[in-house]
Formats: structure tokens, C-alpha cells, sequence
């Protein structure tokens, strides 16, 4: 799991999306490791991968200074994108693994982005269920059933059923804001209640929830209950 410094967004726009998934690619390619699940958040990145011929430190320094080389060259910015060492754990058993992979792809929804996994572009999910392109697929799938499309039927149920699997958590160690504070923050910055946010020009609940996205110890479910906007505007704003 890679995640943002001070947990900032590490994606402005599609292309940024699509850039990383280039630097997978490239380098799976170069050095033969397998990917088989993935999911790209607003300000994190899940992987559920096994290593090649390079150990896992070699292969998410790569991946990292790939992506924060172009990015910072994008956006005209200097310094970090990540913050601190990606973490990781081990998978030491297919049962795991399995619990492992259906946390990656529930990581959406369970975000209120999506209401289904199949909805969300930016994860492997739907790899899944038709073309392959970057992830095997092939090593899940045989784990379900030696007939492909029973074993993507049951691959689907699998992924959709309702747990409480937590895998390596983002909000492990996490800082807090209060609703108080946020409010007192944007009435001293903009000079805007947030309850009437709703009414305020595009342009200026764009910078507003983007401002507040960005502020440490909030999350969007938060922000959406202060402001009324949907989870998924706040996320995309």
C-alpha cells in the first residue's frame, strides 16, 4: 500500500489513473512480477502482488519514483508525492490471499464511491469478469472451479459477499479533525458557512471541497455529511 504525504490526493485526473497503470505494466514487464489485484484510491493504492526478479522494496521504488517523476513534471510541483515507506504484509496462504483480493476490490465501495465494485474504473475488478489486460487472472479463477466462466461466476459471488475483512487498514494511526474545526476553518479561509456551500458558484465548491479534502484527519464521508454533497463529488473534486 502506497499513500499520499499528509494523506493529499495522488491523482488529479484520468490521465494520472492511467499513467500509473503504464508504470505497472512496464514494469511487470521488465521484472516479471505478477499482479493480481489492484485498486486505485483517491489518495492510496492497493496492490496484491508476488515478486519477480527483484525483491518487493526494488519493485515499489521503481513504481514510486516512476510515477512522482511524472507527476511532479505534470503539475509543476518539487518533493514528495508518498509519504514515508509503502507498507506491507505477507500472504502466506490461499485463504488469505482470497480475503486479501476481495479487500482490495470492496475498498470502493465500502467508501461510498460506487455502489458497485463493477462501477469503479480504476481497480482490477473487472478484469475479472471479462478481458485480462495486466492482472492474472487465470491463478484466482482455477482456485474456483477448472470451467472458466463457473469459476468467474464464483469468483463474482466471492467478491460480492458482505465481511468485515481488514487487511493492512489506511486509517491505522490516523490524526482526527472535528466538524467544529473544519467549519472554523473554511469561515476563516473563504469567509463561506458551510451550509451554504450548496449555494456558492462551481467554481468555488470545486476549490472549497478540494481545500477540504486535503485537510489532515478528515475523511469524505465527513465532509459530505457537513456539506451535503455526495462522497463521489467530493472524491472527484
Amino acid at each position: 500500500m502506497f499513500r499520499g504525504i499528509n494523506q493529499q490526493s495522488i491523482f488529479e485526473d484520468d490521465k494520472d489513473y492511467e499513467k500509473l497503470i503504464k508504470v505497472f505494466n512496464k514494469y511487470r514487464e521488465e521484472l516479471q512480477y505478477e499482479i493480481y489485484a489492484y485498486c486505485l484510491m483517491g489518495n492510496h493504492i492497493h496492490l496484491l502482488i508476488r515478486e519477480g526478479r527483484e525483491e518487493l522494496s526494488n519493485i515499489m521504488k521503481r513504481i514510486g519514483t516512476s510515477y512522482v517523476y511524472w507527476y511532479n513534471w505534470q503539475y509543476g510541483r518539487k518533493g514528495h508525492l508518498f509519504q514515508d515507506r509503502f507498507k506491507s504484509e505477507t500472504v502466506e496462504d490461499d485463504s488469505y490471499f482470497l480475503t486479501v483480493l476481495r479487500y482490495i476490490h470492496q475498498n470502493p465501495v465500502k467508501a461510498g464511491l460506487v455502489e458497485n465494485m463493477e462501477k469503479y474504473e480504476w481497480s482490477s475488478y473487472k478484469e475479472y469478469l471479462y478481458e485480462s489486460e495486466m492482472v492474472n487472472t487465470g491463478y484466482v479463477l482455477d482456485m474456483f472451479h477448472e470451467d472458466r466462466v463457473k469459476a468467474i461466476e464464483k469468483s463474482k459471488e466471492f467478491n460480492n459477499e458482505s465481511n468485515n475483512d481488514q487487511c493492512l487498514e489506511i486509517t491505522e494511526g490516523r490524526k482526527t479533525i472535528s466538524d467544529k474545526e473544519i467549519r472554523q476553518i473554511i469561515l476563516m479561509k473563504y469567509n463561506i458557512e458551510l451550509a451554504s456551500l450548496q449555494n456558492q458558484l462551481p467554481e468555488t465548491q470545486k476549490e472549497v471541497l478540494k481545500y477540504m479534502k486535503e485537510l489532515e484527519g478528515s475523511s469524505l464521508r465527513q465532509l459530505s455529511k457537513l456539506t451535503g454533497f455526495t462522497v463521489n463529488k467530493i472524491f472527484n473534486a
